[in-house]
């Protein structure tokens, strides 16, 4: 990595950030005014009824900023630099993945705000059916893995062994990867900070595997930056949650980079945390049908159990938070 690569991921990470911030300023009102309430299930931890009414679909601010400040980068880059945004060593092939990847996200953001607009204005707090969701998740998923495919993205990197080529074996893997990993954010996002904070970690740890890739470091430099921005207003107590639309965004978008440099297995030490969510999810599940009714932990996700044993909501983010920078170590040691 060069010194003006760098210089660019740091500005585009703190235009991003600004603008995310400021965005927050201005919508958060709005969201208000439109009634766009978050409404707290039952079955959570008692004390989150005080949250109730707290405006959702926040996570509208940071795709916002993340995608206008990735456009402005590439252009200015484009303009300013010698060998422009775009190299001599990218081909029509890898520039295609970095567009479709983004494009996934965003879809993947979409949908989330379908279930959210279902929540909030149409007054069905679970949302969109599981059926529905998980259907829209695949096609998304399948549209990106089959571009993936037949524009020959689909050698994947081993630790310690290499590039393997996955063939036709690429698209189920990548469809049911990236499904998971959305999924698994979106578990994430159940306390103040808790998702935001853990992924804009995961960013920067993301950031330093892009190596020189100009391209993939300014999507990950973008979103980092309007993650912080957005943090300002979502650390507790928040004033705004990301809600669906946040969360699956943020899965897609980490999916499209792991996948975009050709590394997807990083995302299961580098999202150690969104793994643990998921599995206090099943397990809890399985033990409570095999049990006759008996848990395993107190609550789930995760960090709702460490709720119930009376840590604070700031003290499990940063906990958790550490542990993803640990996870995203031990990813990059691999990388390395």
């Amino acid at each position: 990595m060069d010194i003006t690569t760098a210089v660019v991921w740091v500005v585009t990470g703190m235009v991003a950030f600004i603008l995310s911030e400021r965005l927050g300023k201005l919508l958060i009102p709005v969201l208000r005014r439109l009634k766009f309430g978050q409404t707290i299930r039952e079955e959570g931890p008692a004390w989150h009824k005080g949250k109730q009414g707290t405006p959702t679909m926040g996570g509208i601010i940071f795709i916002v900023a993340m995608v206008v400040v990735t456009i402005l980068a590439m252009v200015v880059c484009q303009v300013a630099l010698p060998d422009g945004f775009f190299k001599d060593t990218d081909t029509a092939y890898t520039i295609t993945w970095l567009f479709a990847g983004i494009f996934m996200a965003v879809a993947f953001g979409l949908i989330g705000f379908w279930d959210d607009y279902i929540k909030v204005v149409k007054k069905r707090n679970l949302g969109l059916t599981s059926r529905q969701k998980l259907m829209a998740q695949i096609a998304v998923a399948a549209a990106y893995a089959l571009i993936m495919y037949f524009t020959g993205g689909t050698r994947v990197n081993i630790p310690f062994y290499g590039y393997w080529d996955a063939g036709l074996w690429y698209i189920p893997a990548a469809v049911f990867i990236i499904v998971g990993v959305v999924n698994a954010t979106n578990l994430t996002d159940g306390i103040d900070g808790l998702c935001g904070t853990v992924s804009l970690v995961v960013c920067l740890f993301l950031l330093a595997a892009c190596g020189s890739q100009l391209g993939y470091g300014v999507v990950c430099a973008a979103t980092a930056g309007a993650l912080a921005g957005f943090l300002v207003w979502n650390f507790h107590p928040a004033r705004v949650f990301m809600g669906d639309t946040g969360s699956l965004f943020i899965g897609g978008l980490l999916c499209a980079v792991a996948f975009g440099i050709g590394r997807p297995l990083l995302l299961l030490p580098m999202g150690i945390v969104y793994v643990a969510e998921t599995l206090s999810v099943i397990l809890q599940v399985w033990y409570f049908k095999h049990t006759g009714g008996k848990r395993l932990f107190k609550m789930s996700p995760l960090h709702h159990h460490f709720e119930m044993c009376g840590w604070s909501e700031n003290k499990i983010v940063a906990v958790f938070s550490l542990i993803a920078a640990a996870g995203c170590a031990i990813g990059l040691v691999l990388v390395f």
